[in-house]
C-alpha cells in the first residue's frame, strides 16, 4: 500500500535529529504515514545514508574546530566507500561561536584516519569554520572523492551568508572575505557551485581533486525519494531555520522542488521562518520541538494546515 504521507524532515540542529523529527511527525500524521528523514551533506547525513545503504560504523579521534579532543564517527559502506561528515569533526557549537578562530584541522584528521577506501564521500555543512580549508593540512585525498555540498554558493559567499551564524561580526566578515580571496590555490575553484559550502571547504576539497556534488540530490537519490514521493498524497519537510538558503541546495528545498515537479502536495515547516517564506513555524521553544511536530502532523492528518 502506498503511504498517505511521507515525513521527510532534515535535522533541527541541536534540537532533534532528522529521524526523531520524522517519527514525531508520523505520530501526529497517524496510520499510513512513513518516516523518511533526509539530509544534504550537513548534520545527520551519515545517519540517513546508513539507514538507506547499510554499512558499519567506525570512529576516529580528532580535534574539533577549537582544538578540543573529539571522537568522530564515519561510515564504512558495503561497496568499500568511506562516508564522512565534516560536522562530525568540526561541528557548529552554539556554546562557542568564533568564526575567526575556528579551524578545519579536525576534518583533515578524519580524512586521514580512513586509510585508503575505494571511494570517499565527504558531507559538507553544519561546521564552525570559515577558513577555506586552510587548517586541513592535506596535500592529497586518500581516494577518488565526492564532496556532498549542502549549498550551491560560490566561495566568496561563505563569509557573507554563513559566517554570522558562526559568531562573525560585520568587521569579521570583511576579514574572512579577504582571507578567502587571498587563498590563491582556491581561486580556480571559487566560482564552482558548492565552493562556499562549509566555510569554503568545498573549494578546498575541489583543489585537492574532489568532485563537488549537490548533497541533497545525492542523498534523496540514495533513499529513493522521488519514487516514494510520487506515490504519496502528502510530503512534510522542514529544518531548524527556513530562509532563502533553504532553496539554495538544502534538503527541504530540494524536497519541495521535486514535489512541485511531481504535483504532490508538500508542507514545509521551520523552527524559525524568515519573512516572506511560506512555511509553518514551530513555537520557538526547543524543548517542545517534538511536541510541535507531532501537533503539526496531527493537524495535517485532520485535513491540512
Amino acid at each position: 500500500m502506498s503511504p498517505a504521507a511521507l515525513a521527510c524532515p532534515a535535522s533541527l540542529k541541536g534540537v532533534l535529529a532528522a529521524r526523531d523529527a520524522a517519527d514525531a511527525l508520523c505520530e501526529g500524521l497517524g496510520a499510513g504515514s512513513v518516516a523518511l528523514p533526509v539530509a544534504d551533506g550537513g548534520e545527520g547525513t551519515l545517519d540517513v545514508l546508513h539507514a538507506a545503504l547499510g554499512g558499519h560504523w567506525r570512529t576516529a579521534d580528532v580535534v574539533d574546530a577549537f582544538g578540543r579532543p573529539r571522537r568522530a564517527r564515519w561510515l564504512s559502506l558495503p561497496d568499500g566507500t568511506a562516508a564522512l561528515e565534516a560536522a562530525e569533526a568540526i561541528p557548529l557549537d552554539p556554546a562557542r561561536l568564533d568564526a575567526l578562530g575556528a579551524s578545519s584541522r579536525g576534518l583533515g584528521e578524519l580524512i586521514g584516519a580512513v586509510g585508503s577506501p575505494r571511494r570517499l564521500l565527504v558531507g559538507l555543512g553544519g561546521v564552525a569554520t570559515t577558513d577555506g580549508g586552510s587548517g586541513l593540512g592535506l596535500e592529497s585525498l586518500p581516494a577518488p572523492t565526492e564532496a556532498l555540498c549542502d549549498v550551491r554558493s560560490p566561495l566568496l559567499d561563505a563569509a557573507r551568508l554563513f559566517a554570522p551564524q558562526k559568531g562573525a561580526l560585520a568587521e569579521d566578515i570583511a576579514t574572512l572575505e579577504q582571507l578567502l580571496a587571498a587563498s590563491e590555490h582556491l581561486q580556480s575553484y571559487a566560482k564552482l557551485a558548492g565552493a562556499g559550502a562549509a566555510g569554503g571547504l568545498g573549494a578546498a576539497l575541489a583543489s585537492l581533486g574532489a568532485e563537488l556534488v549537490p548533497g541533497a540530490q545525492f542523498v534523496l537519490e540514495a533513499v529513493g525519494f522521488r519514487e516514494r514521493a510520487a506515490r504519496a498524497d502528502l510530503v512534510v519537510t522542514g529544518e531548524g531555520t527556513v530562509d532563502r538558503t533553504t532553496f539554495e541546495g538544502k534538503a527541504p528545498g530540494e524536497v519541495a522542488r521535486i514535489c512541485g515537479e511531481l504535483g504532490v502536495r508538500c508542507v514545509l515547516f521551520g523552527g524559525l521562518v524568515a519573512d516572506r517564506i511560506d512555511a509553518r513555524a514551530l513555537s520557538g521553544d526547543p524543548s517542545r520541538a517534538g511536541e510541535d511536530l507531532e501537533e503539526l502532523g496531527r493537524r495535517l492528518g485532520l485535513g491540512g494546515p
